[in-house]
């Protein structure tokens, strides 16, 4: 059952939806033109470093022989330049994207200054293009948020509206990015949002769909990796195999997490400014592109021999363990790059490494399960990380090997380890947070299920010298006259400063009013809106008859019966008689049923904590 408030709410609601999504189509746009402005630029760094040479061109630092001291001092310099970007230009460009992402929405009501819509993406390419092995997505998704951001902050729009089109500009990115709008919206939910709301929803999608049909204009609309279809299913066999793959998947995104944040530790123990770690770290990169040089740069080459089974056994092994020490190593400098391409490598060149011992399925299949694993493992988003894959490769009937690797190394990477390489470096800074959804538990029950409906109630003719010693500070007491009708509510400290002998001269409206049938997340919003402990419960027909009385502390009630289905466990059936053995019963939480009349009749609920058996 729904109260007509929260009808009236949906109603309201619904125009400002409309609006957002409307907005989302300039930020599905932009940010579509972004993400292809930042590739361009990518392939234009990359080529004047590695092969001098003006060419905007997407091509790999490592596909041919280059001298050792270009390998070595290209990410060197390139961290320098990182470096003093972020000094004297804008710190926020430090990092991979998605958590300065998040935590733009967290704390700073989704606002990004316009200056980091310019900088991120600018030394983003500098780093990448310089050989540095990350991807362009963490970027993309920071400038796109920023387009989205900016064009909220130029409107008179809530923190939640900007929200929306903040993550819509990322989502929108990185949906030009990859050709994968779907994965790119559960990325949006699993990572950004934070909500599963149509009134975020729905901009994002909008965003995604604009930025996608805008990609396919710009760059095609192909995929990425493409894969040739194969003629039937993996089958029983290949889908129970993939649990090899995912289960190593997230053991290997536990050490690769553990060494980002080991990595980041040991450069703030250095007795140097953090504007020239980039340039430390730009010197592990080239170490690291010496002993393997195809690990350098985005990559996105290497993640398409690896899927397509053309990868070497050497290439593989160089892959898995020079990028992996690379990537994690050099991002604890706080230089500027994304996580997903070097994820994607990784992922691809352990499923690759595997497949030599395991059946052949497929060309590049075991590659891909890796792909999906190490998504779902490092990210803590398995449906992204499945769903990415099949986007990426169109193998979509993989789909159910690829739901075993990808889950199994969520659940590896939950049970090992506390936090994700995205919400630790948040946690570091005091932020935690829960990416889990769950039903709102005070949307479970009613106001009449929880209230007073005993209240102690003062006549509006008691003389307050009287009144007086029956009450107590910090409670709420109604006021009713010779009819038992409501006429306000007043406190102790009122009836003490009145100069009135009655009650009622020190009566006042309530600020907040509850029906009965109000759940208690209207509630909730009714008294923080007032700024309110307690409230009055009315009849909804008639506003002047008292019902209860309801206080925040009896919003816990909700709290209490999730925590007892969450805890207490029982056994309900058996298999012979236990009737000679009474055990001890526990706590209920009924829900009130309806009167004849319709009016809703209170049951009385047992508040106390539960204890297991």
């Amino acid at each position: 059952m729904r109260s007509h408030a929260a009808h009236l709410g949906d109603f309201q609601v619904k125009p400002r939806m409309l609006l957002i999504a409307a907005l989302a189509v300039p930020v599905g746009v932009a940010s579509a033109l972004a993400a292809w402005c930042l590739l361009k630029l990518i392939g234009l760094i990359t080529n004047l470093v590695f092969y001098q040479r003006v060419n905007t061109a997407m091509v790999a630092p490592g596909a041919h022989h280059h001298p050792w001291w270009l390998v070595l001092s290209a990410p060197v310099i390139g961290g320098l330049i990182i470096g003093f970007m972020a000094r004297y230009g804008s710190e926020k460009i430090r990092g991979h994207g998605m958590p300065e992402a998040i935590e733009a929405i967290l704390t700073g009501g989704s606002r990004i200054a316009p200056r980091v819509a310019l900088l991120k993406p600018v030394s983003a390419a500098i780093s990448i293009g310089s050989g540095g092995p990350f991807g362009a997505e963490g970027p993309i998704i920071m400038t796109g948020g920023a387009v989205g951001s900016i064009l909220a902050q130029l409107l008179k729009l809530s923190a939640d509206e900007r929200k929306a089109l903040l993550v819509a500009g990322a989502a929108g990115g990185m949906a030009a990015t990859f050709n994968a709008p779907m994965a790119s919206i559960l990325l949006a939910v699993e990572l950004l949002l934070f909500e599963w709301r149509p009134r975020s929803f729905v901009p994002v999608s909008t965003a995604v769909v604009i930025a996608t049909l805008c990609r396919w204009v710009l760059l095609g609309n192909g995929p990425v990796f493409g894969l040739p279809n194969p003629a039937s299913t993996p089958g029983p066999l290949a889908d129970g195999l993939a649990l090899i793959p995912g289960i190593t998947g997230g053991l290997l995104a536990i050490v690769a997490t553990s060494l980002v944040y080991l990595s980041e530790d040991a450069f703030k123990r250095l007795p140097v400014h953090w504007m020239w770690w980039p340039a430390i770290g730009g010197l592990i990169i080239g170490l690291g592109g010496l002993v393997e040089p195809r690990a350098l740069g985005v990559g996105y080459d290497v993640i398409d021999q690896l899927l397509t089974g053309r990868g070497t056994m050497s290439l593989i092994i160089g892959i898995l363990v020079v990028k992996t020490l690379i990537w994690a190593l050099s991002l604890g400098s706080g230089t500027s790059g994304g996580v997903l391409a070097p994820v994607f490598m990784i992922g691809a060149a352990l499923g690759a490494a595997e497949g030599g011992l395991l059946p052949h399925v497929t060309a590049g299949f075991w590659a891909m399960c890796g792909l999906a694993a190490v998504v779902g493992g490092v990210m803590r988003s398995p449906l992204t990380g499945i769903v990415f894959t099949c986007e990426l490769t169109h193998a979509w009937s993989d789909l159910l090997p690829l739901v075993v690797a990808s889950v199994s190394a969520y659940a590896v990477s939950v049970l090992l380890l506390k936090r994700s390489v995205l919400t630790e470096k948040i946690a570091r800074r005091r932020l935690h947070l829960t990416r889990e959804y769950t039903t709102d538990p005070l949307e479970a029950f009613f106001a009449y299920e929880v209230m007073h409906t005993d209240p102690v109630v003062l006549g509006a003719d008691d003389p307050i010298d009287t009144a007086v010693p029956h009450t107590r500070f910090a409670t709420l007491y109604p006021v009713v006259d010779d009819s038992e009708q409501l006429v306000g509510v007043t406190t102790r400290n009122r009836l003490a400063t009145c100069t009135d002998r009655t009650v009622g001269a020190a009566a006042v409206p309530a600020r907040a009013v509850i029906h009965p049938d109000d759940t208690l997340r209207e509630v909730a919003n009714k008294l923080a809106t007032a700024n309110v402990t307690y409230a009055p419960v009315v009849d909804r027909s008639r506003p002047t008859r008292l019902l209860g009385l309801i206080a925040f502390e009896q919003l816990l009630h909700a709290r209490r019966r999730d925590l007892h289905e969450e805890h207490h466990r029982e056994r309900i059936l058996t298999l012979r008689d236990q009737r000679s053995s009474p055990r001890r019963r526990p706590p209920t939480f009924r829900h009130a049923a309806a009167t004849p009349e319709g009016v809703p009749e209170v049951v009385p609920v047992n508040s106390s904590l539960p204890q297991s058996d």
